[in-house]
């Protein structure tokens, strides 16, 4: 079995200036792309990579599809064209594309781990000795036990690091058998399990909001915030996902892997350094202090008509919406209610979290002057590609009297000059990994406590109720959060850049 190694720490030399992993000088990359014409290759990963290329950002690289279909390299890089073309937010003009092509290849998977080898050692031979590998797995879960048996008969093990898409495991006993397999032919070091989430300018803006301002870090504890919500409802159905959905639900396929992660870096604690081992360390520590997932703080929602949809049983009793009440055992957040929702066909799209923070004395305030009467101050993050941060609070209204309304300030990514610095979420994550930074994955430790904290969930899940497609979920999520408040739908929308 692959295990880490100790590592030797050069120090700086008296006068000399360490090195920022942002500074470092990357060596070339051979990216092997699995599932390459898969739909997340196509909508995600062929665009990132091309505009990486583009950018100038990555080191000089190499890409070597592979999947199921028989293509050609000029059959696969029409299709990588027509991807970038429909779904890439960057477009390319032809010198720029015949760039990018001519550093595109492709090789069947059916023909076997000597044909890729062979083609990954052309590719090392055109980028020299110096060649890293990076494989993405743009496989099913259940491709991937495959994909690194593949890796290891090929010899691509070495000078490599793996990037792993969800879920990991279905559970404790599934997610400890998938790591010690992957640990076989990969030591955790070279493991990068993803969550295009924590990609997001927004999600890396909270350690900035934490930890960086005077304002919020004293704040951020048990004594001045009173709940935290995450809630990211989704308009979209299934797709052609029914058969994967249909095993998995929305617990699995959204919360464990993506939810409970955003939450890791709204409540963890100030790490040593702004490193990826020390962040990963602190979001570990979160997930050890979760209190075990309570059945009775969990609603369980299923869209009507779900159970009509091709490849869905007619007495399923998978969720396609959930809703759940989260405890940190620890002293910041003792007695702190986190409120999680999710689901698919609701009534809007988007990607809150919402630090409401406790209300203040308002005895002064004569009766009827609007304090209170809208709610809690809330610190509000959009996770959307247009990220927005807004901070809302009582001011008086202008005119004669006393009178209260809920005002707010806003800010967002669109508003400054580094728009054009931002990364998707895929390609910040496709470099990361490039540059061997942990900061934005999931380690083994981290998914393993995350699926023990689910035992009771998963062992004896509430049944589920029925919601009407567009609304806000099942009505017992009312009770669920009660006496607080759901955010969304807001009270007020999110005012747009003017000019």
């Amino acid at each position: 079995m692959a295990t880490d190694t100790p590592q030797t720490i050069a120090y700086p030399s008296p006068g000399s200036r360490p090195r920022r992993r942002d500074e470092e000088t990357l060596a070339p990359h051979v990216i092997v792309l699995f599932g390459a014409t898969g739909d997340l290759a196509k909508r995600k990963l062929l665009p990132g990579m091309a505009y990486l290329v583009k950018s100038a950002l990555a080191p000089q690289i190499r890409v070597v599809g592979t999947s199921l279909e028989d293509y050609t390299d000029a059959e696969f890089r029409e299709l990588a064209r027509e991807a970038i073309n429909a779904f890439g937010s960057h477009k390319l003009t032809d010198e720029e594309w015949a760039a990018f092509a001519a550093r595109v290849t492709y090789v069947p998977q059916g023909a076997g781990p000597e044909a890729l080898a062979a083609a990954v050692a052309e590719a090392e031979t055109e980028l020299g000795p110096d060649t890293q590998r990076l494989h993405y797995l743009s496989v099913p879960p259940k491709a991937a036990r495959a994909v690194i048996t593949m890796l290891r008969e090929a010899n691509l093990v070495e000078r490599s690091r793996v990037v792993m898409e969800k879920p990991f495991g279905t559970d404790l006993a599934s997610a400890v058998a998938l790591n010690d397999f992957v640990h076989q032919t990969f030591r955790e070091r070279q493991i990068f399990r993803i969550d295009h989430f924590l990609g997001k300018e927004a999600a890396q803006n909270i350690l900035a909001f934490r930890f960086a301002n005077g304002l919020f870090e004293p704040i951020w504890n048990r004594n001045f915030i009173d709940h935290i919500q995450i809630d990211i409802p989704e308009t979209l159905g299934l797709d052609q996902r029914a058969n994967f959905y249909e095993s998995t639900g929305a617990y699995k396929d959204m919360v464990v892997t993506h939810l409970f992660q955003v939450m890791a870096f709204v409540v963890m604690e100030p790490p040593t350094a702004l490193e990826p081992r020390a962040i990963s360390e602190e979001k570990n520590k979160v997930f050890r202090s979760m209190l075990p997932i309570r059945c009775e703080d969990v609603v369980r929602g299923q869209f009507t008509g779900y159970r009509e949809t091709e490849g869905v049983a007619r007495d399923s009793d998978t969720e396609t919406f959930i809703a759940l009440k989260v405890g940190i055992d620890n002293w910041r957040w003792a007695g702190v209610p986190i409120y999680l929702r999710t689901g698919k066909r609701m009534a809007e799209g988007q990607r809150i979290i919402s630090i409401a923070f406790k209300e203040a004395p308002r005895t002064m305030f004569p009766a009827g002057s609007g304090v209170g009467s809208q709610g809690p101050d809330h610190l509000t993050f959009d996770l959307a590609d247009a990220s927005k941060v807004s901070l809302s609070f009582y001011g008086k209204r202008p005119g004669p009297g006393m009178k209260l309304d809920k005002m707010s300030m806003q800010f967002s990514t669109q508003e400054t000059e580094s728009l054009g610095d931002v990364l998707e979420a895929y390609e910040r994550l496709i470099l990361d990994a490039m540059r061997g930074d942990h900061t934005l994955f999931t380690t083994a430790q981290g998914i393993e406590s995350l699926w023990e904290r689910s035992s009771a969930l998963l062992d004896d899940p509430p049944p589920v109720k029925s919601y009407p497609q567009g609304t806000w979920g099942p009505n017992a999520i009312h009770q669920l959060i009660a006496p607080n408040a759901w955010r969304l739908p807001f009270e007020r929308a999110w005012r747009e850049k003017k000019g």
